[in-house]
């Protein structure tokens, strides 16, 4: 018998190779380390001046430029090397200030005729290519006095309703205090919130003959509120990363109330950095008329309109936790704004209060939650010191023209982006609680290249060692084997980069594993030839039953293999994944090319001639 594949099955191979080597391809262009520039706020531009700032601070400093351009997102410095993109951000930082965001980020280099056809380089994990590390606390008090201030809005409400008297109601730390000038109110007041307010323990005294009644958190609901805010915050910036479209990204608790975020191979690091930090919320309050006791009313000044100021009733009608969708469109006149629809429970709420307030205004209050460094001198040493502070302005403060429901918009916005960027992190979900930074680490490719300098020096010599024992025990199927094996490398890659799978340096492990596995089948099949060829059977034989019989073991044994791959996979994470990911498919791509791309190669050499001698 012959060993031969008829000419469409030798076609299709070589198609599949040639695909597999084109889409390879892109990973032998390594991205440029570059600095990406974006406004941080919506007043700021980033034009050709700021690229002409930045370009003359870096040729005073002896910092040599490779590109600068404008993009969508900013404006973009490419850099010959990641120690000339180091040595350039404090500079540009310090030139800019702190109305621009200065990001280290990795700029593609792949040409556009690859681009074109969706072809484009896997893409590193954090421990490789570098990225942005963020170690969040919470603030967890902070959540109780959001949860009070809502209360006490719902309180004051319930009390007119049933037209208890009172004369104040005050929010401090951890206790909200109504107070009366009766004793018989107090008493009513009582009775009516225990019923409706069940979460909260009761105390109450008199003080220069007013009465006072107290409510505080139980130690149970206060616990219940904090790990409430934490898993709330967790989801919120899981799903703000998610909008940002990262690969492979990290959300994770840490202790009791920080959470983690890495985010590698982004980008846009600039445009992570505003959103992850934009710890931003909204409140809905009514405009305070004449007749309001100062007491119950805030001034407070509008947000992009220098000089405005507005007096609002302390009492908030709804939160950003109320909103169940956001998206940005523009109005009739062109002009951005953000619509938005509520949940059940929000949208009565709105309806409850606008019902009874048509043609007065209701404002749009936007608060972020920031926090800035500064250097102090302790004992002769300068430490840094972080302080966090809050901002609100008004949005917009519009007349109520009709009972408002589940569904309005918001105008007022300054620009299409702001627009944008409120909406993605409304319709990501309100954070629960204030989000701080206690550390902000940009992992810069420098470490990531010595990170990939040593992977690939494992790799060749994994592979060398692979390819000499091959060569020197199998003679010339040896060399049909050496080639399979860097076709299974080059279409591992592909593979990587078609399914966008993120390689780590666990998963360069997995490639220098995926070689031995590789050439593992191989030594099988040969091993089995050599057996049927010492027992007799002609050579041609021999070929055809040592791939048939060792076709079983193979199958098993990878098998066996992919199934704990795909158990790493759904139970690991990070790095992990990583791994599972690269093994995965290195044992796809290695049953492909030792049993079909070696045979071929067999069959093209001898399977014309019966009496030809192997060389094995």
């Amino acid at each position: 018998m012959l060993n031969k594949y008829p000419l469409w099955k030798y076609l299709l191979i070589v198609f599949v190779l040639a695909l597999g080597v084109f889409y390879a391809m892109p990973n032998l262009y390594p991205d440029d380390p570059a600095l990406q520039i974006s406004s941080q706020k919506a007043t700021s531009v980033v034009d050709e001046r700021v690229i002409n700032k930045v370009t003359k601070a870096l040729e005073a400093s002896g910092v040599p430029l490779k590109e600068a351009e404008l993009t969508s997102a900013g404006a973009t410095f490419r850099f010959n090397n990641g120690e000339d993109q180091l040595a350039a951000n404090p500079i540009v930082s310090s030139v800019l200030g702190d109305a621009y965001v200065s990001a280290l980020n990795l700029v593609p280099t792949t040409p556009e005729w690859l681009s074109a056809f969706g072809a484009g380089p896997a893409k590193l994990g954090l421990d490789l290519r570098g990225g942005v590390h963020f170690l969040l606390e919470v603030d967890t008090p902070a959540a109780l006095q959001q949860r009070f201030i809502v209360a006490a809005s719902e309180m004051k409400t319930s009390l007119r309703q049933q037209r208890i008297r009172y004369r104040s109601v005050e929010v401090d730390g951890g206790v909200l205090s109504i107070r009366f000038l009766k004793q018989d109110d107090l008493d009513l007041a009582l009775s009516m919130l225990e019923d409706e307010f069940e979460e909260y323990l009761y105390s109450t005294q008199e003080l220069d003959g007013e009465f006072y009644l107290e409510a505080r958190f139980s130690e149970i609901s206060k616990q219940e509120i904090e790990a409430y805010a934490l898993q709330q915050n967790l989801t919120t910036l899981r799903n703000r990363v998610n909008e940002l479209g990262v690969a492979e990204p990290l959300v994770q608790r840490q202790g009791s109330n920080r959470i983690v975020v890495e985010l590698p191979g982004v980008q846009d690091t600039a445009a992570a950095k505003r959103i992850i930090g934009a710890t931003a919320n909204l409140e809905f309050r009514l405009e305070a008329g004449l007749e309001e006791t100062t007491s119950n009313i805030e001034e407070m000044s509008f947000r992009n309109e220098t000089g405005r100021t507005a007096r609002l009733e302390r009492d908030i009608i709804i939160t950003g936790e109320s909103v169940s969708d956001a998206s940005s469109s523009f109005d009739e006149n062109g002009q951005p704004q953000v619509n938005i629809n509520l949940d059940s429970k929000g949208g009565k709420q709105m309806s409850k209060v606008t019902r009874t307030a048509v043609g007065r205004s209701m404002a749009v209050v936007f608060i972020e939650h920031k926090s800035r460094s500064r250097f102090v001198e302790v004992d002769g040493k300068l430490v840094e010191e972080r302080q966090s502070f809050s901002e609100k302005g008004i949005i917009s403060l519009a007349t109520i023209q009709s009972t408002l429901g589940n569904a309005f918009r918001i105008t007022g916005l300054n620009g299409p982006r702001e627009s944008s960027d409120l909406a993605l992190l409304l319709r990501a979900g309100a954070l629960a609680a204030p989000i701080y930074f206690v550390e902000e680490r940009t992992i810069g490719p420098s470490l990531g290249a010595e990170n990939i300098r040593l992977g690939m020096v494992s790799a060749q010599i994994g592979l060398l060692v692979v390819m000499l024992f091959m060569l020197v025990y199998y003679k010339v199927f040896g060399i049909f084997a050496n080639i399979s094996l860097a076709m299974n490398i080059v279409l591992l890659m592909a593979c990587m980069s078609l399914l966008s799978a993120t390689l780590t340096l666990p998963g360069i492990a997995g490639i220098v594993l995926t070689m031995g596995m590789a050439v593992d089948a191989n030594v099988l099949i040969f091993s089995r030839i050599k057996e049927e060829m010492a027992a007799g059977t002609p050579n041609q034989q021999a070929i055809h039953s040592g791939f048939n019989r060792a076709f079983t073991t193979i199958f098993d044994a990878n098998i066996t293999t992919l199934l704990v791959a795909v158990i790493l996979f759904a139970v690991g994470t990070g790095p992990v994944k990583g791994f599972a990911v690269t093994l995965s498919l290195g044992i796809l791509t290695s049953m492909f090319t030792a049993i079909v791309v070696t045979r071929a190669q067999i069959n093209l050499v001898y399977g014309g001639r019966k009496d030809k001698r192997l060389y094995i």
